[in-house]
């Protein structure tokens, strides 16, 4: 078992990573501080490793909220059910809620913690490799609203994160090649011997092999603890991780929650950012097509929609949450391994970026 710090100055806590964890009862139990714990999971986790994780803390009063899986529930109303089922069972401040699933459920449990009687403890158990790599780590809380993608959220750190790598097993391969998106987001913008080495075992790691697969998974939380423990609040350098953010949420708003999965909407937004980087001379066009070459490999998307027109996905970006007084920020590469921060875009670059990629003019 691997354990990797998150060293935040006020709320330290750690990752495990491991197999067969979710049955490790002393793993759990150094960060319950009460007796009520909520489980929150979906239709789809639940089934396979709830009764697992409720043997593990037998000795506690466990409710359960099993919400139905997909992007169109990670909203409002299932903030509420969970807020519903911890009034009606007199939950206290002293309760602990557990993200039971992938970053769906880490997301909406992590707000409902962050609401509940102005904060509650939770810990993370996800279950996708895209929730294991990014969304568990770093204590970003959110519901989406219809007209922008986690849009109503909160800074809510966990306890702990608890990853088993045997829930991958039972991941669908669409899911599993989704969360890869997010592991070269943190090899573009922070290592490039991390990119050279996806390059060279990504066929071991769409196999899933158990030593990449941990090789793989321990380095991109180490970038992201590295990146969320010098800037916990996404003041400053934090912003790299949003690589292909603004593209995506976009595309995610316009498609509709649940269209495209997060890491394939990710995908496209790194695709989309590579160009403009192109564009604006920062980028040289063998690293894009390097980038381009792996996604295509792993067979995630570079494109939008075919209906998506200019005018849709930059209205939905003009409602991101990056956006500044002056306009869009956009997070670039200045080569592979090195992201960057750029203030100002030229509207005709932007635009002829999302045209090339393939947005429609009208």
């Amino acid at each position: 078992m691997e354990i990797i710090p998150v060293a935040l100055a006020d709320n330290a806590y750690p990752i495990y990573l491991g197999e067969n964890l979710l049955s490790q009862k002393h793993l759990f139990e150094p960060h319950i501080q009460g007796t009520q714990v909520c489980i929150v999971s979906n239709e789809t986790v639940a089934p396979l490793y709830l009764s697992t994780l409720k043997k593990t803390l037998r000795d506690r009063n466990v409710i359960e909220v099993i919400l139905p899986d997909g992007e169109a529930y990670k909203s409002m109303a299932s903030a509420e059910h969970i807020f519903d089922r911890l009034i009606d069972n007199r939950f206290h401040r002293t309760c602990t809620l557990i993200a039971l699933g992938g970053g769906v459920i880490g997301d909406v449990t992590g707000f409902a913690a962050a609401c509940y009687q102005r904060g509650v403890d939770f810990i993370q158990v996800p279950t996708t490799l895209l929730a294991q790599v990014d969304a568990s780590v770093g204590g970003k809380t959110a519901v989406n609203h219809p007209r922008g993608k986690n849009m109503i959220g909160a800074f809510h750190h966990p306890q702990c994160v608890i990853m088993d790598l045997n829930t991958l097993e039972t991941l669908p391969t669409r899911e599993y090649r989704a969360g890869f998106a997010e592991i070269v987001k943190h090899a573009l913008i922070a290592d490039s011997s991390y990119f050279d080495d996806l390059v060279n075992s990504v066929d071991a790691l769409m196999n899933k092999s158990p030593q990449c697969l941990h090789t793989v998974i321990c380095r991109s939380c180490q970038i992201k603890a590295k990146i969320v423990s010098g800037d916990p609040k996404e003041q400053g350098e934090r912003i790299l991780l949003n690589f292909g953010h603004t593209f995506a949420h976009a595309i995610e708003t316009c498609s509709g929650y649940g269209t495209y999965l997060h890491g394939e909407a990710v995908s496209i937004g790194i695709a989309m950012a590579a160009d403009l980087s192109q564009r604006l001379g920062l980028l040289q066009p063998a690293a894009k097509r390097r980038i381009l070459d792996l996604l295509q490999h792993v067979e995630l998307p570079i494109a939008p929609p075919p209906e998506l027109t200019l005018l849709q996905l930059k209205s939905a970006m003009a409602l991101d949450k990056k956006m500044l007084e002056g306009g869009l920020q956009f997070i670039l590469l200045q080569q592979i391994g090195h992201g960057i921060v750029k203030k100002a875009v030229l509207e005709d670059m932007l635009d002829e970026t999302l045209i090339a990629t393939g947005c429609k003019l009208s």
